[in-house]
């Protein structure tokens, strides 16, 4: 979804009045580049950084932690098993007939089956899970309404004028800028869904102006937008791990989830993107 769906149709849109047309098979070829330094950052995470154990406290979870209906927090074998069905079924389906809601619904039911949670407790997964997708797709919207704006008003070309004649013909300083305005930008909306609408308006002409092949424009957007969620306090990235590992009252969401991951793939991410869009 973010490589088609999201970064390639925002990538063409912006582009189509340039002249830049960027093909399916381009994007995840360029984006590559960027996810090896991801990978990276995540092996230096585990064989190093965090390799030692932790201390907890021995505390007891209230209550009010553990879902209605369950007696134990502790997991059991069915449980793993069927959450890993669940989750390749799931994808899948989705996958082969193009259905989310399918693929989603089956998720729902093996995840039942294995006695993850009850039928009773169904209405409040969908009603949170609904409550998530709602603020992301009001955030999308209202980012893309804002990409309109900024075309619609043409101030785009004066931006771009205006940068071309700061940087000059420097690309290397170029493009260090226009990842860490991506980053500053996704930090702040916590999406990198949300935020690929206003790169690309932006971006994309930059790029176009300082020479940038298509798919160093793929590097450059794409990585912008993936910063911010991976290092930013407001992302799903960082909230969904805290709300996990916080049950205890031991996790700090900043030290323990912003910062850690701000270091091993914000890190990586820029310098991965720049050697991505410097050599393609």
């Amino acid at each position: 979804i973010f490589l088609n769906d999201i970064l390639l149709a925002n990538l063409n849109s912006a582009g189509e009045a340039l002249g830049l047309e960027i093909t399916r098979s381009m994007v995840p070829a360029a984006m590559a580049i960027p996810v090896g330094g991801m990978a990276l950052g995540l092996l230096v995470a585990l064989f190093f950084s965090y390799r030692g154990r932790r201390g907890y406290a021995d505390k007891q979870v209230a209550a009010s932690s553990v879902s209605a209906g369950h007696t134990s927090a502790t997991p059991h074998r069915l449980g793993l098993v069927m959450s890993g069905v669940a989750i390749v079924a799931a994808l899948g389906l989705q996958l082969y007939t193009g259905s989310m809601i399918l693929g989603g619904l089956v998720g729902i039911g093996l995840l039942s089956m294995g006695n993850i949670f009850k039928w009773r407790e169904a209405d409040d997964l969908f009603t949170s899970g609904m409550r998530m997708m709602a603020l992301i797709g009001f955030i999308m919207i209202s980012a893309a309404g804002f990409a309109e704006v900024m075309k619609a008003t043409g101030d785009i070309d004066s931006l771009v004028s205006g940068a071309f004649e700061l940087f000059g013909d420097n690309r290397g300083l170029a493009a260090l800028t226009m990842l860490l305005v991506g980053l500053f930008i996704t930090l702040g909306i916590g999406s990198s869904f949300s935020t690929i609408p206003i790169i690309a308006a932006i971006f994309v002409p930059l790029a176009v102006q300082f020479g940038f092949s298509p798919m160093a424009t793929v590097v450059l957007v794409g990585t912008a937008a993936a910063l911010g969620d991976a290092g930013s306090p407001a992302s799903d990235s960082t909230l969904g791990p805290t709300a996990g590992l916080n049950v205890d009252g031991q996790h700090d969401h900043i030290w323990d989830s912003v910062v850690p991951t701000f270091i091993h793939y914000n890190l990586p991410l820029i310098a991965f993107g720049w050697l991505g869009a410097m050599w393609l």
